[in-house]
């Protein structure tokens, strides 16, 4: 999955391998290969070795194609996001808004992190919704997972995009609660 974007714009690089070996290898290749930004290099369950890194497009795409090579038959998922939803950056550096008390809830559940990824960026780009809370793999066996909020009409139109923008076997859930009610506790709540 590429798409392409201004060069100066903020791109985001993953890739999932299933050998944490390789893995290693691989992050060695793609941070010499260009300068961008590793926001995660590490095994995640169950046993996957997981790398997301940052950078200008260019970087990135070339970032990207040394880790795609060098892991070859390893990788288990990836993809490469350019024009990224400010949003889906802010989260990823831990910076999330919060839930409106008259505010819907969407909750995205997908089977890997590259999917999670674009789910997100799908969602927050087709509707006026605000990222809560994003999980990426670590306890819950390699999945990922968010949460947006916002008018109940909006939720469901950034549902509808995130689902239309994975393939059916990366889907695990999409879940609306209408009026989260005041006692409900998780993240993004």
């Amino acid at each position: 999955m590429i798409a392409r974007g201004v060069d100066d714009e903020p791109a985001l690089g993953l890739v999932e391998l299933e050998s944490i070996a390789k893995g290693l290898v691989v992050a060695d290749a793609l941070i010499k290969k260009a300068q961008v930004r590793l926001y995660v290099s590490e095994p995640m369950t169950p046993g996957k070795y997981v790398l997301l890194f940052r950078g200008p497009v260019a970087e990135v795409l070339e970032s990207f194609a040394a880790a795609i090579e060098t892991g070859g038959a390893m990788v288990l998922d990836k993809l490469v996001l350019t024009q990224v939803h400010e949003s889906v950056l802010r989260g990823l550096d831990g910076t999330f808004e919060a839930l409106g008390a008259h505010d819907a809830l969407g909750i995205v559940e997908a089977h890997t992190l590259a999917a999670t990824v674009l789910a997100a960026d799908t969602a927050l780009k087709r509707a006026d919704v605000k990222l809560t809370h994003l999980h990426l793999a670590k306890g819950i066996g390699g999945k990922g997972w968010f949460t947006l909020a916002g008018a109940q009409a909006d939720v469901e139109a950034a549902l509808e995009g995130a689902a239309a923008a994975l393939e059916p076997r990366l889907l695990v859930a999409t879940e609306l609660i209408q009026r989260p009610h005041r006692d409900l506790k998780g993240p993004g709540l």
